[in-house]
């Protein structure tokens, strides 16, 4: 957590203000993603692309940039690459492949990125595009998968976090980091319309957060927040909301 540090008993929360309140909307049933790909649909897709580039480990050099890390890289960011000078004007703008960059370059490139080296029509289908960009977006700068493949068949689901769910979570700086969390979710369990979060298994509670922190869940305050979060937050805040009973 980015603002949050330890230091005996002290702690600094400076990513709190305005009464911002941490897991306001952390109950979705983990199961239930706000979004899922098809993998295989995706990995069909994706032949159209592979003949430049590669995705995921041990990959070879090809054609074109290779796409890991691809979610909010920054346009022409990947050394020995000639880009265009639309793709260049475009990265010294600030422009970053955002899902919603990816969906307009991928709907028509030559549209987007005016002037643009990638000889491809596009993918008009919308539902294949966003399908493909969700399975991109999957990827980390090493090529792992870094989130669950939740296809639509119902692939077997893999844990995110696992290194926090390593640690052993300090119940005290869990309490302490809780405070804000507990204005909406009560300590008791009840829930008066707000989910309750108390006695989840360590795993699922980390698995929520890095599903938030991933993108792979929508809230836009979540996903802010717990890009501030370290392993060691997460299996505190697990630690403490885990050791709670309900009333």
């Amino acid at each position: 957590m980015a603002g949050v540090s330890r230091n005996g008993h002290s702690v600094k929360r400076d990513w709190l203000k305005g009464g911002v309140i941490l897991a306001a909307f952390l109950l979705v049933p983990f199961s239930t993603p706000s979004f899922a790909f098809d993998n295989d649909a995706a990995k069909q897709s994706f032949k159209l692309c592979s003949t430049c580039h590669a995705i995921g480990p041990n990959i070879k050099k090809k054609l074109g940039p290779h796409l890991n890390g691809l979610k909010d890289r920054p346009y022409g960011a990947i050394e020995g690459f000639r880009y265009s000078k639309g793709m260049i004007k475009a990265r010294e703008g600030g422009e970053v492949w955002s899902a919603a960059n990816l969906d307009l370059f991928l709907k028509k490139p030559k549209a987007h990125i005016k002037g643009t080296r990638m000889n491809f029509p596009g993918i008009k289908d919308d539902e294949d595009r966003h399908n493909l960009i969700a399975w991109l977006n999957h990827f980390d700068a090493n090529g792992n998968e870094i989130s669950q493949k939740a296809d639509l068949a119902g692939t077997k689901k893999t844990l995110l976090g696992q290194t926090a769910s390593s640690l052993t979570g300090d119940v005290e700086y869990g309490q302490y980091l809780a405070g804000e969390c507990t204005t909406c979710h009560q300590a008791t369990g009840g829930d008066d319309g707000i989910p309750e979060i108390i006695g989840w298994p360590k795993e699922t509670f980390i698995h929520a957060l890095y599903e938030y922190k991933q993108e792979v869940r929508a809230n836009p305050v979540m996903r802010t927040l717990t890009k501030r979060l370290g392993d060691e937050e997460m299996a505190a805040l697990a630690a403490y909301f885990g050791s709670l009973e309900k009333e």
